[in-house]
């Protein structure tokens, strides 16, 4: 089990590196978290929700999406309140001190779905949340340590000296977790390092005399891999390939963005510039503004108007930049937005961008369902294209007005478009990932600035998979396997 000095510690990722490596010697190996709490998340095969990390894991061990391996996901509303998904499956909005007082039933959760998915597989590698050290947190932990003694798994604390202080964290973090629970910690892998590595050797040998425990590796910095990260590692510093390139796509980055893992592959592209711009007057030039998901879409909506951002979408549609709308986007792109119960926070409705044709119902069922649709769009593609993707949402969208379909026989409830395509909303997480939608799209905005389309169609699970070896070699370059493999009795 790998945890960390902290949250942004690079967890998720060398859970994924270090799944890659074993999957690579052939070994049956999945990944598990018992408690993940994210705004990224995906639909399962079975239509279940899960975090986004342990899909990427998942991905790196030659895997689909299980829900056992994340059986609890927390997506945040608020400050203080979050949607709690159980299985898969929504369990309602809590506060904190409602959610932990029943820390039983849910430790009862996460055991049998690590007990069922132990029995699948050879091994697991398992990911803690925060920090072990959180003493105040330490009585309803069912991630961390608890987790780690339930399963009988050695311990490697991730620390993060990018931020400085590591070997300080290392000590206190080792210091706090309950002494019941210390032997269980095999030793220290430091990540995040840019340097030179013989300047940072003392200090190792220092600290080994202070906890004689091995530090596992010490893992560089990369900027030439693309990962799937942590929340908002991807949106702080997005990997751009080519910062020349003639497309520029803008995603505003509202306070509760989800699913920001839509648009990874738009990075991906050598003719695009991506970038997620949180304030109005510091938007650049842009082909097309896309208005992403939103785990509170009227609360976003609210901050796009208290910003000017309704102004500035209005202004810049005026200016022929394409607006994209995606799930919650779509949502705000239309006419009106109802939450009569209040299903997603304060009761009443408020009105929408009005760029589109359509009124949307908040309603207590969630949508999660893995979709395919075929789209016709003569002015995006020659032919129909079908595409797939997945949805996840409250709202139920219906056309209040004449719009553009997106297809044959699909309505409002899947998505939008306006007569020139310059306004176009759709429910479709994922949708990007589809490469030749990615490639007719970009192709479009290529052709409305008078460039030769590139109609070049490259493979973006392709790379994904080739960026996962490469992940692997950074870890197996850097890190001791031998001793790692040694802990799971290999």
């Amino acid at each position: 089990m790998f945890q960390g000095t902290g949250s942004g510690v690079g967890k998720s990722v060398l859970v994924a590196a270090f799944c890659r490596v074993l999957w690579q010697k052939g070994l049956r190996v999945a990944p598990f978290k018992a408690q993940n709490m994210a705004l990224n998340s995906f639909v399962t095969p079975d239509g279940l929700e899960m975090g986004r990390a342990q899909v990427y894991q998942a991905e790196a061990c030659g895997l689909l999406p299980d829900v056992r391996m994340n059986p609890i996901l927390l997506k945040p509303t608020g400050d203080s309140q979050s949607q709690v998904i159980l299985m898969g499956k929504p369990a309602g909005n809590l506060a904190a001190r409602s959610y932990y007082s029943s820390y039983q039933e849910n430790l009862k959760v996460v055991r049998q779905a690590f007990d069922s998915l132990s029995r699948d597989f050879d091994l697991l590698v398992l990911e803690g949340a925060g920090s072990p050290a959180e003493i105040n947190l330490q009585a309803t932990d069912l991630v961390n340590m608890e987790m780690a003694a339930y399963a009988d798994a050695p311990v490697v604390i991730v620390g993060d000296i990018d931020r400085g202080g590591v070997f300080a964290w290392f000590k206190g973090t080792y210091d706090l977790i309950p002494e019941r629970h210390r032997a269980r910690i095999s030793g220290f892998i430091i990540n995040k390092f840019r340097g030179d590595i013989s300047l940072l050797s003392p200090g190792i040998t220092q600290f080994q005399q202070i906890i004689p425990l091995p530090v596992f590796g010490v893992l560089p910095w990369f900027n030439d891999i693309v990962a799937d990260q942590e929340d908002g590692v991807f949106v702080n510093a997005v990997p751009k390939k080519n910062h020349d390139g003639p497309l520029k796509i803008t995603v505003v980055h509202l306070p509760r963005i989800s699913n920001f893992t839509d648009f990874a592959p738009l990075a991906f592209e050598k003719d695009v510039v991506l970038s997620f711009v949180r304030r109005p007057e510091k938007l650049d030039r842009c082909d097309c503004l896309i208005i992403p998901g939103t785990k509170n879409t009227r609360s976003d909506l609210n901050f796009l108007k208290d910003t000017g951002w309704d102004v500035t979408i209005h202004d810049r549609a005026k200016d022929e930049a394409v607006i994209m709308g995606i799930c919650g986007g779509y949502q705000m792109l239309g006419m009106e937005i109802r939450d009569p119960n209040g299903v997603e926070g304060q009761q009443g409705s408020s009105s929408g961008l009005g760029l589109l044709p359509v009124i949307t119902d908040m309603c207590g069922k969630k949508k999660l369902s893995r979709t395919k649709i075929t789209l016709d769009l003569p002015s995006l593609f020659p032919n129909p294209l079908t595409v797939k993707g997945y949805e996840i949402h409250m709202g139920v969208t219906r056309a209040e007005g004449s719009f553009m379909p997106l297809g044959p026989g699909l309505g409002a409830d899947i998505g939008a478009a306006n007569e020139n395509m310059m306004a176009v909303g759709i429910y479709l997480h994922g949708l990007f990932e589809n490469d030749s939608f990615r490639r007719y799209f970009l192709d479009f905005l290529r052709t409305r600035q008078g460039i030769e389309p590139a109609k070049k169609v490259v493979s973006y699970s392709a790379f994904r998979k080739e960026q996962l070896d490469r992940l692997a070699g950074w870890i197996s370059d850097n890190a001791d396997i031998p001793s790692l493999l040694s802990l799971m009795g290999l």
